[in-house]
């Protein structure tokens, strides 16, 4: 087991300095400006845009300058400066997270807790009225875009814009450590409205899988055995949700870019609100760190998932 997570950990390790070099690639074949005149403003002197690059080292070969990128990523946590903000990468970032995080982990709480209970409540009781009317929710939101459902959201129960008045609306977001309540009431909207894609796909893969599970002969050998029925539920839910931790891992990138439309449509100042800015302003250094960001969240999260499987499913074994 140890030796598995040391490869996967190697493995991600890996996958970053890939991402790193294809972003690196991109924002440099791309004819997009030179970034020296970007950061010198306007009308600048041909000698102010000279010494920018000198400075930024942007004087030298491509495979210097991306040598000296991955150095400054992986050894001095450096990811640049903003040419907009004259703000390290870093800091801009270091700002924005906790508001990303509270986004994005109080989403994942509300998908889970909704998507599995519907789907396990819809496989125990299939073909009813329940079944029918949760999955049929459960499509219409995996058809609505994001951004549809947070200005609806918005128009229907917002206390500036709405009809109900019944939560902050948008650029009410407070910090955990200013004020909880407020914290907590004004990502109810946003936590719901991101989760929503999510939760309805959980519920419909939980469904499919838990119905599969408890067809399965060693259940009707439990409940032939006299096993009490929480006991028979709960081991059909262990052996049905291996497919719901592949797809946790997966959601975690679809979490981060829905943070963007979410971030917009309530105003949050997260990190997917300063990605959004960076690329209207063609920031490319502040676009690498957030793109470096999720990618890190998105492999952490995968091998995660995989040494869950192990914990959640006594017949899987890593050798």
């Amino acid at each position: 087991m140890t030796g598995y997570v040391i490869r996967r950990v190697v493995w991600g390790i890996a996958l970053l300095i890939i991402v790193c070099a294809l972003t690196f690639l991109l924002f440099r074949i791309i004819p997009t400006g030179n970034p020296a005149v970007l950061r010198a403003g306007r009308d600048p002197q041909p000698q102010l845009i000279k010494e920018i690059e000198r400075v930024l080292g942007l004087d030298k070969s491509l495979p210097t300058q991306f040598w000296d990128y991955i150095k400054g990523v992986f050894l001095h946590f450096n990811f640049g400066y903003s040419y907009y903000s004259q703000q390290s990468v870093l800091s801009l970032i270091r700002e924005r997270l906790p508001a990303t995080l509270s986004l994005t982990l109080g989403a994942a709480v509300v998908w889970m807790v909704a998507g599995l209970s519907i789907g396990i409540i819809s496989a125990l009781k299939r073909r009813t009225f329940w079944d029918r009317a949760s999955m049929g929710t459960a499509l219409v939101l995996i058809s609505a875009p994001e951004f549809w459902l947070g200005l609806l959201a918005l128009l229907l129960f917002s206390n500036d814009i709405g009809k109900l008045h019944l939560f902050p609306g948008a650029g009410s977001y407070v910090g955990l450590t200013a004020d909880p309540l407020k914290w907590f009431t004004s990502l109810i909207m946003p936590w719901c409205v991101l989760a929503a894609g999510s939760a309805a796909v959980f519920a419909r893969l939980m469904r499919g899988s838990m119905i599969e599970t408890m067809d399965e002969d060693y259940i009707r050998t439990a409940r032939a055995k006299g096993l009490p029925e929480r006991r028979v539920i709960r081991q059909g839910v262990r052996s049905s949700i291996n497919p719901i931790v592949t797809l946790l891992a997966l959601e975690v990138g679809v979490l981060l870019g829905g943070a963007v439309l979410i971030e917009y449509v309530f105003n949050i100042p997260g990190v997917g609100l300063l990605a959004y800015h960076s690329i209207v302003q063609s920031d490319f250094e502040v676009i690498q760190g957030t793109v470096l960001l999720a990618s890190m969240f998105i492999i952490i999260a995968n091998i995660a998932a995989d040494i869950g499987y192990a914990y959640l499913d006594p017949r899987v074994r890593y050798s």
